[in-house]
């Protein structure tokens, strides 16, 4: 009877026992959840960093090919400067080359054509000894003749001036002092009116084509006066 009683007291169908499982019975549940919650928490960072791990995947490839891409790039043009430097060098040598020949063949050149021209100018030089000795041997005394006269010097002017424009010049030696490359010593005079060495006569004239000698001028050259024989005194016997 007091059984029935209790449990008309307590409509629910619930008694201290039964209370206490429930409590337990919801803080299991909780327990469950928080669980659940962190489970499902880790599993979203695990799924965050592979998706993370799989972008840096995904994205490494493409990364790689830049660099490779990259340095062979480099490599090219390192390769580029290098062949660039090697032109470079060579159209310098061959530039050098070929000013050095430019200047050895204008110079080969111009001492050919003075050659050819200092060996006519030699061929003619006869010709004017002969105009220059008729000058100073004959002396025209009549009209006629001053007429003659005139006329083959006038033909011997003419001939002196083509030489100048040639470039050939005489050579002016006499007081001047001697020197073996232009001029050559026929003849020593001793003498006491000029310096040893001076040149003081000229025999046949020397020229000159620009500085190079067509013919040497022969010349007499002072040389020292000869000295006096000394007077010999003789003792005198009757002294």
């Amino acid at each position: 009877m007091i059984d029935d009683e209790n449990r008309t007291e307590n409509p629910q169908g619930t008694s201290a026992d039964g209370a206490d499982d429930l409590e337990e019975l919801r803080v299991e549940d909780a327990a469950v959840e928080i669980d659940f919650e962190e489970h499902a928490s880790s599993e979203a960072s695990v799924s965050a960093g592979e998706a993370e791990e799989v972008d840096a995947n995904a994205s490494s490839p493409e990364q790689d090919g830049s660099s490779v891409l990259v340095a062979d790039l480099q490599r090219q043009v390192q390769g580029l400067k290098a062949q660039l430097e090697d032109r470079t060098g060579q159209y310098m040598r061959i530039a050098a080359d070929f000013e050095n020949y430019r200047k050895r063949t204008g110079k080969e050149k111009e001492d050919l054509e003075t050659q050819v021209r200092g060996n006519t100018v030699v061929e003619m030089l006869p010709v004017i000894d002969n105009f220059e000795r008729a000058r100073s041997q004959i002396k025209p005394q009549t009209e006629q003749e001053m007429t003659i006269h005139k006329s083959y010097q006038s033909v011997y002017k003419q001939l002196v001036d083509c030489l100048k424009r040639l470039g050939v010049a005489p050579m002016r030696v006499e007081g001047e002092e001697f020197d073996p490359n232009l001029h050559e010593a026929v003849m020593r005079e001793p003498t006491s009116d000029h310096p040893e060495g001076v040149i003081i006569e000229e025999f046949l004239r020397g020229y000159l084509l620009g500085e190079r000698v067509l013919r040497h001028a022969m010349v007499k050259v002072a040389a020292p006066p000869e000295p006096e024989p000394e007077s010999s005194s003789e003792p005198d016997d009757n002294e």
